[in-house]
Order: C-alpha cells, then structure tokens, then sequence
C-alpha cells in the first residue's frame, strides 16, 4: 500500500490547475442512464471514483469511450443489467446515484446498500420514501434496494427531511421522465446539484429553481444527447489554498470559480491572507505572516461546507490564538484529531466542537488517513511539520484528489509517494 512521505517547512508558491468537480462528474454519470443517445463528459477528474463509476456503468453493460483529450462518451442504448452490485458500491456510497435513472428510464433497479450503511440511516431513507411517493414499488432485502415500478413514475410534492446533495440529485433525475410535475421542496443547493441540472436542462430536462431550496420538474417523455463540461472543483481549490495560507505562502489557483467559494475565502481573509479573484482564478498571499487563528461552524451550502473543515482544523493548529470548529452536518468526521495531537497539536473534542490552540510549529510522525478529508488535512499538517511525516492509506486520498503530490511539488513541497 503506497504512502506519502513528507518534509515539511517549505512555503507553497507557484500556480496549479484546479481539476473537474469529483462530487458533479459522479452524478452526470449516473444521467447519463437518462437517454438512449450520447453523452460526451469533458474536465472529468482522474480520481479512483471516478473509475468505480464507469466500471458501474461496465458491469451493466454500457461501454464508456475515453477520448484522446480524456473525455469520455456514453451510450446507455447497450445496457443489459439493471443492478449495481455491492463489491462496487461498498467502496463508494454515491453508487446510489444510479437508482433513479434506471428505475424511471427502465422501470426497475437494484442497487446494494452502501458500504456497512444500516436503513435506518437517515440519507438512504430520504432517497426511498421519495421515490415511494413517486409510486416506485420499494423493498429493501439481502442487502439489496430492489425498485420497480408499472409504467412511468408520478411527478410528486416531496419534502426533504433533512437536506441530502445525493437525495435532491437522485429524484431530481428520476423525475425528469416521471409522468407530470414533481415539486423538491428543501432540496440541497449545493453547486454541484446546479451543475447536474445544467447538464439535464442541456439534455432537455425541463427544471427550474436549481439553486434554490425548492426544485420544479416537469417530466418529458425522454432525453437526448449532449456534451457537457463539469465544473472545477471547489474541494480541492479550498484545499490547496489553505495549504499555501497554513505554509505562510503565495499561489494561484486557475481553472476555478471564485463566485461559489465566498464562505471560505471569507475564512482566509480573516486568517490574514490578502486574497485576489478573477473569473476563473484566486491568488491568495500570505506575505510570509503566520496564520491568525479561525472559528467556524459547517452548515450546507451557502454557509461552511463540512468538506473544508479538516483542513482548517489542520491550519489552525499552527495557527496564533484559539480556535473553535464547529461540525453540524456529520457526525464521527474529527477522525484525523487524535493523528494530529500525535504531531504535537494541542486539540480537544468536545461533543461536536473543536478547540484548537495553536502552536508554534509540528512534529513529523507516522499518521494514518482515516477518510477522503481528514487525509488532506494530514498532508496540510505535514507541510507545516518540523522533520518528516508520512501518511498511511492514502487509497483514501486518490478517490478525491487528482495527482496531490504532483500539484504540491509544483508548488514546492517537499513530498513524493512510495511503495510501503
């Protein structure tokens, strides 16, 4: 199993480019299942999930084609399996995203439960009882959602519970050929849900209010082709900014969008970092300063993505001052604490709250990744360390960021990858 080893103290300067959205490209996969025509995909990620989704799409029958450019096309007109079977869903709960595309363009779908996720976990269940509303025949037996319906779905009112990104996205594409007018009401708003409506409308979707926290489909009785290009993504350029503002450096970020990043570039400003944007560039400058430190509380889009609140923990244990974080939308998710009190941190977990004092400098260990997030926050911690870190598992770190070391090394950093 390869690690990254780590030698920290280097400033992070120099400009990279920001790869496609992993958390977009993975539900316009899943559309693609919508039409019987082509779909081309460009800016795709190279990431280990991206793989899974299109050996997904394999095992059912449909061929993807990568391009010279590494666009990829789909045809679904050749798919001959209507299941997604657990040894790939376990490693990759949006698989789900596949059960509302096959159950309204084929009338049935069987899709494993996500990796050791009980029913009685809140998100699976959003996605069921939907889709029940919208007269989906729905049990749920061998670890299996087996779907079916009798002709086409009923357009529906369905009131999220609880605001999920995979939940708005999956009945939003199961009621794009739904029969009639199915109204989302406290869908997520996140910009990747908007970038998959954009890729529908563009297939001839008829969706209105994607942004906003009520959705409106009307069905159309089928779909066609398209190309569409996913956006960057805001994970990885949020990422790598507070990288370069933990390390007290100077970079440029391009090919991203500034417009759906406010919340965290609020964030950096108050850390001490002067902050420059353009249309599809951010530079951010630390003018060599240490990092102030940062409280903040993650909420879904608009506010503080959860996605970002590893790497702030990370910046501020380095950082002047004491800072709080506060994590609302997942629970269990301060996993990469105890990693980084061993390197010398000074953190305490209290219920859902981080406090976070700072300190002058890390100590390199041995750390071991514990999710896609917490890997890149051991990355940050590792790059502001004294001596030489390395991170174990970084299987982790490939299911959500397109060649991490190679990025950091054009910046400076001292890190390369080896075999263990």
């Amino acid at each position: 199993m390869d690690k990254l080893l780590i030698e920290g103290g280097v400033s992070l300067r120099g400009e990279i480019r920001i790869a496609g959205a992993k958390n977009s490209a993975l539900p316009i996969l899943a559309a693609t299942l919508l039409t019987q025509e082509t779909v081309q995909i460009c800016n795709l990620p190279h990431l280990f999930d991206i793989t899974t989704m299109i050996e997904l799409l394999g095992c059912m029958g449909v061929q993807p084609i990568i391009d010279e450019k590494l666009n990829v096309e789909v045809n679904s007109s050749s798919i001959k399996h209507f299941s997604a079977p657990y040894e790939l869903v376990k490693t990759m709960r949006a698989s789900i995203l596949v059960l509302g595309p096959l159950l309204t363009r084929f009338g049935r779908a069987e899709v494993a439960l996500p990796g050791g996720c009980a029913i009685g976990s809140r998100p699976v269940n959003l996605h069921i009882s939907a889709l029940q509303k919208m007269g989906a025949d729905i049990v749920v037996e061998d670890g299996y959602i087996k779907a079916s319906v009798n002709g086409r779905l009923k357009g529906a009112h369905i009131f999220m519970d609880l605001v999920t990104v995979t939940g708005t996205e999956n009945v939003m594409m199961a009621a794009t050929l739904a029969d009639g007018q199915t109204k989302i009401e406290n869908a997520a708003r996140e910009p990747e849900v908007v970038d998959l409506a954009n890729c529908l409308v563009k297939m001839g979707a008829d969706i209105s209010g994607q942004g906003t926290d009520t959705l409106i489909i009307n069905g159309v009785n089928e779909l066609k082709g398209c190309s569409y290009s996913v956006m960057p993504d805001r994970i990885e350029t949020g990422t790598y900014l507070i990288a370069a503002a933990a390390t007290r450096g100077h970079i440029r970020v391009k090919d991203t969008r500034p417009d759906i990043l406010e919340s965290v570039l609020m964030k950096l400003e108050q850390v001490g970092a002067e902050i420059k944007v353009g249309e599809n560039w951010i530079e951010l400058n630390m003018h060599g300063k240490r990092p102030k430190s940062v409280s903040l509380r993650t909420a879904p889009y608009p506010a503080f993505p959860t996605d970002m609140q590893a790497q702030f923990t990370a910046l501020n244990t380095i950082a002047l001052g004491t800072g709080s974080i506060t994590e609302t939308v997942f629970e269990n998710r301060f996993m990469h604490v105890h990693e980084m009190n061993r390197m010398g941190a000074s953190i305490k977990v209290e219920g859902n709250t981080v406090i976070v004092e700072g300190v002058k400098a890390l100590k390199g260990a041995p750390v071991m990744a514990t999710d896609l997030r917490a890997s890149a926050s051991l990355i940050i911690a590792g790059l502001v360390s004294d001596n030489v870190t390395t991170v174990d598992r970084i299987y982790h770190i490939d299911r959500g960021y397109e060649c991490i070391e190679e990025k950091l090394q054009l910046l400076g950093a001292r890190i390369r990858r080896i075999a263990s």
